[in-house]
């Protein structure tokens, strides 16, 4: 059972959790770390020979060109992660959709392929920026991976489906969706996918609901940032609860990390989807939100 690695790759000053202190027009100030974290996960990449899907900022892929040649080069799938890391629900359609296109064809010149996959910034694709689907696959995405079907004071559809869909957009256009993964415990709907989660929760607990979806033969989406693998980075000072989201076992993430690619099989998101038989399938039946 093949399961679904992906790194969003931005720099830690560009996260949601940090915005409350650090905006935008205060990045281009900041050291930079991700270039030298992104080559690090690459090397674990290669020395457990695995492939995964890079959703890159448009940011950060404009500054850093070469990096992005580099994970085209070592064989992982490039996909998009808008440009400039902001909450789709609060940009205007034409702010988002400039950004869309500026990003894709940052991509797509860089690797000198076309780009299938869109993650948005904190899966800020919500019932209140369902329009912003009509705009990927206006732009000509393929797939989207940005719905997480939980409950969460930044982010989620909670009635979402949970598998890969079809999904049929409010203008009546139709865009794949792999959602992030989740499991059923205790009458709740419990994110696995990874990231904060992955920090969160103590590796034995991870290990257990991965192998219990193996056992179910059902995949799990699994993601992480550069930065988090980056336990020095600069401590920026912002409320405490912003401050757990980001901080939270920095130090270990690395080494359990390296627990899951020694367990688990991994590979990029294209992969998975054709291996579904999803792409270009006109037989799927699309669902609304």
């Amino acid at each position: 059972m093949q399961n679904i690695l992906s790194i969003d790759v931005e720099d830690y000053f560009q996260v949601a959790a940090l915005a409350e202190t650090i905006h935008t027009d205060e990045w281009e100030k900041i050291p930079t770390r991700v270039e030298n974290n992104t080559l690090r996960l690459l090397d674990i990449f290669d020395e457990y020979n695995v492939k995964v899907t890079h959703f890159i900022l448009g940011w950060v892929a404009e500054r850093y060109p070469e990096l992005i040649k580099e994970i085209h080069r070592r064989g992982h799938e490039v996909a998009s992660h808008g440009y400039s890391h902001q909450l789709i629900y609060e940009q205007s359609p034409e702010v988002f959709k400039d950004e869309t296109f500026r990003s894709k064809a940052i991509l797509e010149d860089l690797c000198g392929e076309e780009v299938l996959g869109y993650r948005a910034a904190s899966y800020s694709i919500t019932k209140k920026s369902l329009w912003a689907l009509d705009i990927l696959a206006e732009v000509g995405f393929t797939y989207d991976s940005s719905i997480f079907p939980i409950v969460h004071d930044r982010y989620g559809i909670p009635n979402a489906p949970t598998q890969p869909h079809l999904v049929k957009t409010p203008n009546g256009s139709t865009i794949l969706e792999y959602p992030l993964s989740t499991i059923k415990a205790f009458g709740q709907t419990i994110p696995i996918a990874g990231g904060g989660y992955f920090r969160l929760y103590p590796y034995w607990l991870s290990r257990m609901i991965y192998r219990r979806q193996r056992r179910k033969n059902e995949s799990f989406v699994f993601y992480l940032h550069p930065w988090e693998i980056d336990p020095e980075q600069p401590k920026v000072e912002v409320s405490w609860f912003s401050k757990f989201r980001h901080y939270n076992n920095l130090q270990h993430c690395e080494t359990r990390l390296r627990k899951l690619l020694n367990e688990f099989k991994f590979g990029t998101m294209k992969e998975k989807l054709e291996s579904l038989e999803l792409i270009n399938n006109s037989n799927l039946t699309p669902v609304s939100y």
